[in-house]
């Protein structure tokens, strides 16, 4: 069981190694600084979106709300934020809040998280539209400086990956609490017989989720100087498949900060890599989705070695 325990930490770097790979044989003047710039641009918004979705599996939960919650906050960022900061920052506070609440309510009632969600795209959605009904708005510019700085030795995007990787992994793995927040998903009985509110475990788990929801609409109004109400709609789906591709599972609290950050660089650099084969956008969704079964399929393979050992 150990060995497949160290193959399965492996394989999404394996993946985003072998993809890399192919991409600089491909396009050797991407083996760059610029280069890396221009493969990983967008990755620090997807890699934070699939952060968020990352704490709602952890506690046996899905959200289907997270593309249109970066869009809303795309929109907050580009108009209150840069307009009237401290009216932004306060909005972004009530989202947070309530991305926690949402989590308290679906506890409590005993809700279904996936219809729950569901719906509140459609929330988010609408407020996305009401505050920017068509697409505008300008980043503050303290977040496009920071977001275009050029760090020496590696790009910013890069950077970042490793700062989010390492600052979630100490959150969610080193630490007690995080333990407890994984044991909401492994076993939610035994945290509740041990004295703890899964309720109130689960609306922490939603808050965090909300706060890198907030970071990854900021980080992505910060890379495209503006924004619109439909900007993140696909995050949802490639935050879900960022989670998987990373190791992390549906069920069981069983998560892996890295691997998902991982697997959201490995969704950014597919989507380059396609272009560098001149695939139709119509069929890029659909080549990006057999690259992630292609994965899948090899983690399948190892599972069922690492059992059969």
């Amino acid at each position: 069981m150990s060995f497949f325990s160290r193959y399965r930490i492996l394989l999404p770097v394996i993946s985003l190694a072998v993809l890399l790979a192919a991409t600089f044989y491909m396009q050797p003047r991407a083996m760059s600084y610029f280069g890396l710039n221009l493969l990983f641009n967008l990755a620090v918004p997807i890699a934070l979106a699939t952060i968020a979705q990352m704490m709602i599996l952890m506690v046996n939960d899905i959200d289907l709300s997270i593309g249109a919650f970066v869009s809303l906050v795309a929109c907050v960022t580009a108009t209150f934020l840069n307009d009237a900061p401290l009216l932004g920052l306060l909005i972004l506070a009530a989202l947070i809040l309530a991305y926690a609440a949402m989590g308290a309510v679906i506890d409590a009632l005993d809700l279904p998280a996936i219809v729950v969600t569901l719906g509140m795209s459609f929330v988010w959605g609408g407020l996305a539209l009401f505050i920017l009904p068509s697409p505008g708005g300008a980043a503050p510019g303290w977040l496009r400086t920071l977001m275009t700085v050029k760090p020496p030795f590696m790009p910013m995007a890069v950077v970042a990956a490793i700062l989010i990787a390492f600052v979630t992994h100490m959150l969610i793995i080193r630490s007690g609490f995080g333990t407890v927040l994984r044991g909401v998903g492994g076993n939610a009985r035994a945290i509740s017989r041990a004295g703890l509110s899964v309720t109130r475990l689960k609306a922490w788990a939603y808050g965090l989720a909300g706060l890198f929801g907030v970071l990854a609409g900021m980080a992505l109004v910060g890379l495209t100087t503006a924004a619109d109400a439909n900007i993140a709609l696909r995050y949802t789906l490639l935050s879900i498949a960022g989670v998987i591709l990373g190791g992390g599972e549906f069920t069981g609290g069983k998560v892996s900060p890295t691997g998902a950050v991982i697997g959201a660089l490995t969704l950014t650099l597919a989507a380059s890599f396609l272009s560098f084969l001149r695939l139709s956008p119509d069929w890029q969704i659909g080549s990006q989705g057999a690259i992630l079964i292609l994965v899948l399929t090899a983690r399948l393979v190892f599972s069922r070695k690492g059992d059969a050992a």
